[in-house]
C-alpha cells in the first residue's frame, strides 16, 4: 500500500506540473554564442500539445526581431543546446531551472537541410534526428533529468559525415508527465540556424514535422510511474 501512495501522490503532482522550458542559448565548440543568437526563441514557455499543429516544428510566437545570424557549426563538432525555464534565459537561482525537476521525458534533436536557415517557411522540411536522450532503465534516470542536473545543457555531436549547407537544428524536450493519454505529452522546442561546414557526403532520408510523431506512439502515450522501458518517439537516430 505504501508504494501505491507514493504513485498516487506522483501521479496527483503530476496532473498540475508542466516542464515550462526554453532553448534559447546555442555553444559550438565550447564557445558560447549568446542569448538568442542564431535561434528562433518562442516568447512564451507554453507547451504545444497537438502533435498536427505546425507549431510542433519550430514553436511559435516568436521574440522579435528573430535573429537574423546563421551559425557556423563544423561537421563533427559538439553543440550544446541550453534550456531554461523561460525564454529570458537564465535570470539567476531558481528550483524549477531549466524546467521542473518533477518533469520527466526525452531531450531530442533533428536536423533538416533548408536552401536558407533564415526562411521564414518551415513546413515541409524533412527532418532527421541527430540525437536522443530518452529512460536509463539502469539508472531509471530520463534526459529531463540529465538536463536538469546539467543545469539546462544537452549536448551532442553534428554527425561528420554530413554535407556541407545550411540548416534548422530543431532541440526538443518533451514531458510526460501526464501522457497516459493523448493528448497529455507536453513539447518544448525551438529552432537553431546554422551552417555546417566541412563534412562528407551525407543527405540522410528524413520525416516530416507534423507527420513523424502518431497519438499512438508508445513514446508520446506512455504512464512514466509505471514503465521501466521507453522507447522516444520518431525516427531512429541518424549514424554516418
Amino acid at each position: 500500500m505504501k508504494g501505491f501512495a507514493v504513485l498516487s501522490a506522483l501521479a496527483i503532482l503530476a496532473s498540475s506540473a508542466s516542464a515550462r522550458t526554453v532553448f534559447s542559448e546555442l555553444v559550438v565548440n565550447g564557445v558560447d554564442l549568446g542569448h538568442g543568437v542564431a535561434i528562433r526563441v518562442p516568447s512564451s514557455n507554453v507547451p504545444v500539445t497537438d502533435i498536427t499543429s505546425n507549431d510542433l516544428i519550430c514553436n511559435t510566437g516568436f521574440i522579435q526581431p528573430v535573429s537574423t545570424d546563421v551559425a557556423q557549426v563544423p561537421a563533427g563538432a559538439q553543440v550544446t543546446a541550453q534550456f531554461h525555464r523561460t525564454s529570458a534565459g537564465y535570470l539567476g537561482p531558481d528550483p524549477s531551472d531549466p524546467l521542473d525537476p518533477t518533469n520527466k521525458g526525452p531531450v531530442l534533436a533533428y536536423l533538416a537541410r533548408v536552401p536558407d536557415a533564415t526562411q521564414s517557411d518551415v513546413t515541409g522540411l524533412s527532418w532527421f534526428k541527430i540525437w536522443q536522450d530518452g529512460l536509463d532503465p539502469n539508472t531509471h534516470q530520463w534526459g529531463s533529468d540529465h538536463l536538469f542536473n546539467n543545469k539546462g545543457n544537452a549536448t551532442f555531436t553534428i554527425p561528420s559525415c554530413l554535407q556541407a549547407g545550411q540548416y534548422l537544428l530543431r532541440v526538443e524536450d518533451i514531458s510526460l508527465l501526464n501522457a497516459n493519454s493523448y493528448p497529455g505529452a507536453q513539447f518544448f522546442m525551438s529552432c537553431a540556424q546554422i551552417e555546417v561546414t566541412g563534412g562528407g557526403q551525407a543527405q540522410p532520408a528524413g520525416t516530416p514535422f507534423p507527420g513523424a510523431y502518431r497519438s499512438t506512439d508508445p513514446g508520446i502515450v506512455t504512464n512514466i510511474f509505471l514503465d521501466s522501458t521507453y522507447t522516444p518517439p520518431g525516427p531512429a537516430v541518424f549514424q554516418c
